[in-house]
């Protein structure tokens, strides 16, 4: 990492910023000691201009639609590779060989399994409980259960506890959605991939064989793998404050998923299968075209650009391939919503309107109506990000505690209350 300098000018005096490049992207001030040497701090809502960390795990251009996890392009992995083969890529920092592959694979496979008593904190709930409210409660209980992988200084247990997460997460969101549908729990299978055993404990009863469909679970995979990771979004940046606290890392992703519930964050597939419900039918679609125009209508295109990408989203063009593979597969092709989706998609990648914003569709666009092709409801949506995001989150929380810059999370602020005031007595007040 190179650096120069930039200067400050205060007044009449004048600072010298550390200035910092990384391997690729735009170049940082350091602003670290900024309030020590000059007694201000940055005013910066969002923290969308502040890099808070140092970072070897996702680069994203938004401005090329680029997305990389450790240097790979997300079109390569998804296309060659496995879900479990990404994980290992965002945990170690490099693709397994085949004998790493097939021992971290074993590894997972075989703490897929819940500690039984746990089961009982299902029944805990009420039947109409919206799985995320499951999911938080009960990866928050799992430091309950594993004490052996809960001291954060031990890398031994950092790693077990990493493990761990990806292992049991989907067992965690299966049975949220078996609980919320009223169906009896199935338990994880060890002879199928990830993928496929996450439909398997979704999808299976006990009366009736079930058989994974390999496109779908292809499908599935493939969908984890897009929504690993993606840099320092909100629950990741919430994953590594709580994490920098010295939280065990149950805590640090029950946090996560917290933040992810957001329907500006994780529930943005929900929002965009809600809005082509609303539209209904092809033949409304010129009345939602004309609204998405008027900047006097409050109404907006879910799942059309992005707040990073300012070009084609690259995990869309993969997902947008992958939503056409599960509707053919299942069969659709008489469902109005999937009609109003198609028109809609063709709208935006040919309307001047759309190309010259750059409102292009997408991950989420795409996949609401993938998810809902392979039989989940929407309640369900943002629990599958979740499952798939737990790595990115383990990987980023794994990155922080091992960052020995690394310091308790404290954003300050910008204060515009009261001044100080003397306190008067109750009688006397006005």
């Amino acid at each position: 990492m190179s650096s120069d300098s930039a200067t400050l000018t205060l007044g009449n005096k004048v600072y010298d910023l550390s200035r910092k490049s990384g391997t690729v992207g735009p170049d940082v001030l350091d602003i670290s000691k900024l309030y020590g040497e000059t007694g201000v701090f940055t005013y910066d809502p969002g923290f969308t201009s502040t890099a808070s960390c140092e970072s070897r795990i996702t680069y994203i251009d938004g401005e090329e639609g680029t997305l990389l996890y450790r240097g790979f392009p997300i079109s390569q992995l998804a296309e060659q590779g496995d879900f479990l083969e990404t994980c290992y890529l965002l945990l170690y920092g490099e693709l397994p060989t085949q004998q790493q592959k097939a021992d971290f694979d074993y590894r997972v496979t075989h703490h897929t399994m819940l500690h039984e008593q746990m089961t009982r904190f299902y029944s805990g709930f009420r039947r109409d409980a919206h799985p995320m409210a499951v999911m938080c409660g009960v990866v928050g209980a799992l430091s309950a259960f594993y004490h052996d992988s809960t001291d954060i200084s031990d890398p031994h247990q950092r790693m077990v506890a990493s493990i761990r997460m990806i292992a049991k997460m989907p067992t965690i969101a299966a049975m949220a959605y078996k609980y919320h549908i009223g169906q009896p729990f199935m338990y994880p299978r060890n002879d199928l991939d990830y993928a496929a055993n996450f439909l398997y404990m979704c999808f299976a009863v006990p009366c009736v064989e079930y058989r994974v469909n390999p496109v779908l679970a292809r499908a599935m995979d493939r969908i984890m793998i897009l929504h690993a990771d993606h840099e320092q979004n909100a629950s990741t940046s919430t994953v590594r404050l709580a994490g920098s606290s010295g939280a065990n890392p149950f805590a640090c992703i029950a946090a996560g998923i917290a933040c992810l519930w957001g329907p500006a964050h994780g529930g943005a597939n929900e929002a965009a299968l809600n809005m082509l419900a609303e539209i209904g039918t092809v033949d409304r679609i010129p009345e939602y075209i004309a609204r998405a125009k008027d900047k006097d209508d409050p109404f907006r295109l879910m799942g059309f650009g992005h707040r990073v990408y300012k070009n084609y989203d690259p995990r869309a063009k993969i997902m947008q391939k992958t939503c056409h593979e599960v509707l053919a597969e299942v069969g659709i092709n008489d469902n109005p919503l999937l009609d109003v989706a198609l028109e809609l998609e063709r709208i935006a990648l040919e309307d001047e309107f759309f190309v010259e914003k750059k409102l292009y569709p997408n991950i989420d666009f795409y996949s609401g109506i993938t998810l809902s092709a392979l039989g989940f409801p929407t309640t369900m949506f943002t629990v599958l990000f979740a499952v798939s995001r737990t790595i990115g989150w383990i990987a980023q929380w794994k990155e922080m505690i091992e960052d020995p810059q690394q310091k308790i999370g404290r954003p300050r602020q910008l204060y515009t209350g009261a001044a100080q005031r003397d306190y008067v007595p109750i009688s006397m007040r006005k």
